[in-house]
This record gives C-alpha cells, sequence and structure tokens, in this order.
C-alpha cells in the first residue's frame, strides 16, 4: 500500500516537473524580449537556463524511479529528484524576483 502512494506522489511529481521546465523556457524567451536593465536580464537568463534543466533532469529521474525493478534504487533516483526539484524551484522564485524588481 505504501509503495502504490510513493508510485501517485512520484507521477505527480514527474508531470509538475516537467510542465515546469517548459514554463521556464517559456519565460527565459518572454523576459529575453523586455527592454531590462542587461545586467539583470543576463543574470535572469542564466538561472533559467539551469533551473530549465534541472527540471529536465528531476523528470528523468522520476521517470527512472517509476520504470526501475530495484527499490532502492527507485529510492535513491527519487530522493536526488527531490533535491533537484527543489533546488530549480527556489531559483525559479529567485529568478521571479529579479523579474519583478527589473521590468515593474
Amino acid at each position: 500500500m505504501q509503495r502504490k502512494w510513493d508510485r501517485h506522489e512520484i507521477l505527480q511529481l514527474l508531470t509538475l516537473s516537467a510542465t515546469l521546465a517548459g514554463l521556464s523556457i517559456t519565460a527565459l524567451t518572454i523576459f529575453k524580449k523586455q527592454g531590462a536593465d542587461k545586467f539583470a536580464v543576463t543574470i535572469a537568463d542564466d538561472i533559467l537556463a539551469a533551473v530549465s534543466l534541472c527540471f529536465l533532469l528531476a523528470t528523468y529521474l522520476f521517470f527512472f524511479s517509476l520504470r526501475t525493478r530495484n527499490p532502492s534504487l527507485a529510492t535513491k533516483l527519487e530522493l536526488i529528484g527531490d533535491v533537484i526539484f527543489l533546488v530549480a524551484l527556489t531559483g525559479m522564485v529567485a529568478t521571479g524576483f529579479i523579474i519583478l524588481y527589473t521590468v515593474w
């Protein structure tokens, strides 16, 4: 029963991280079109590119965590994916503050 609950949570994180990877790329292209401070745009662009790569990596880790038959490997992949997901989420929020204070 516990494994089924874990699987459900991992599936939700899988779809969420894939969606946030796309959203990061979209934000990157929209922010690039804004005429803001060049230094802040460069920092925000770099953070958003790294964040989208982290979300993509987390998506792969969650996917392989669901596909593996080895429970200990699945747990490790899920833990690494969780950490990368949280780091990327924090970076996305930080970029949001940079965008907020440079564009508006």
